[in-house]
């Protein structure tokens, strides 16, 4: 634990006061590279230094003036530290780390409704994950005052800025972070939600469309597959959240692209909905592509839960877990709980899959074989 505050103390930006915050990404479909995000208060050129050592080494740069940075570097090392600096006009942050892929044991942490929590991460911290990544609703609003648009998204990393400048993030979209007027209790004239998700796509660089994805670890026979399904009953409503779903959509077609013929490994599917709703859809379309995979992750309602359908699991994670229960009918494990869910592969293995209070404590822990 002290060996990881160390490193994240480093991260501090307070010389550069025009670097504003740092979160790093991966936005291709293999975790080949990385990309450093950055903002800053006027426009400006972007430039990362970077290195397995603090004396860095490696340099990227674009001219290009912006607020808003992204910067892709490779990754090629495994099992190594990696120490990095941003550069904007005349101001620079600290040395920066962050842990490479490994070889042996890959640990990726999944959290939900971050949005309406304000999470003490310690436990999670010391789990040492290599990816943290969400199922949804990283925010509450696009529209509160002084948090419109990529604004919201900021704060959020504000929140927590030592975890984002050292942890790759991987979020997936729920209602809420596209959500540019307040709901009321029904559909008004002009559109409640941002289809196209325009803020969130601009500020975090993921792979493909950005609203949904795919990032592959092939050294561990493991895929991550995000969908962008919340509120599906609200399709066709000014209250529509996200994007179609149906038989005809472009979303099942990708999906079904992703799913068949069925890979070896593990397939971890991540979404919004509830898991019981959306396994029914289109005559159980939707639940036949799911369990294709090794195991569906949302974030839909805030409690933590595992259900078994056929021998399949589908889990609820949220990092406010006191709110409305919304259980699954083949619900095997439930708990009104704060919670995230800590995914562990490793090469040739079963999968393991906790459901852990924020404090740490285990409280459902399955082992699920590569198909």
């Amino acid at each position: 634990m002290t060996r990881i505050l160390l490193f994240l103390l480093l991260c501090s930006t307070s010389r550069a006061a025009s670097i504003q915050r740092i979160w790093l990404t991966i936005q291709r479909e293999e975790p080949t590279h990385l990309t450093v995000n950055w903002e800053t208060a006027q426009p400006a050129d972007s430039e990362v230094s970077y290195g397995t050592s603090a004396s860095l080494g490696s340099k990227v740069a674009k001219a290009e003036e912006v607020t808003l940075h992204h910067i892709e570097i490779p990754i090629s090392e495994k099992d190594a530290t990696y120490h990095y600096q941003v550069r904007s006009g005349t101001e620079t942050s600290e040395v920066c780390t962050f842990k490479s892929m490994p070889s042996q044991e890959l640990r990726i942490a999944v959290v939900g409704d971050w949005g309406f929590a304000q999470p003490d991460l310690a436990a999670l911290i010391k789990d040492d994950p290599h990816v943290l990544m969400t199922a949804g609703d990283n925010v509450s609003s696009l529209h509160q005052q002084g948090r419109e648009g990529t604004r919201a998204f900021s704060a959020l990393i504000d929140s927590q800025p030592k975890v984002f400048s050292s942890t790759i993030f991987m979020p997936i979209l729920g209602n809420h972070d596209r959500e540019i007027r307040s709901r009321g209790p029904k559909p008004p004239p002009e559109a409640v939600y941002d289809v196209d998700a325009t803020a969130y796509r601009e500020f975090f660089a993921l792979p493909g469309n950005e609203w949904n994805w795919t990032l592959s670890f092939p050294d561990f026979s493991a895929r991550i597959v995000a969908l962008d399904l919340e509120h599906i009953q609200d399709m066709g409503t000014t209250w529509q959240t996200g994007h179609p779903f149906d038989a005809a959509s472009a979303q099942l077609a990708w999906y079904r692209q992703q799913m068949e013929p069925s890979h070896t490994g593990h397939t971890i599917t991540l979404q919004n909905e509830r898991n019981a709703t959306m396994r029914s859809q289109l005559k159980g379309e939707w639940g036949r592509l799911f369990q294709q995979g090794t195991a569906v992750i949302t974030g839909f309602g805030y409690f933590a839960e595992r259900a078994m359908v056929d021998g399949f699991p589908y889990y609820n994670t949220a990092l406010k877990g006191n709110g409305d229960k919304y259980p699954d009918p083949k619900s095997s494990f439930f708990a009104s709980e704060h919670s995230y869910i800590l995914l562990t592969f490793k090469p040739r293995s079963p999968m393991k899959i906790e459901i852990k209070k924020l404090t740490g404590e285990e409280m459902d822990a399955q082992s699920y074989p590569a198909k």
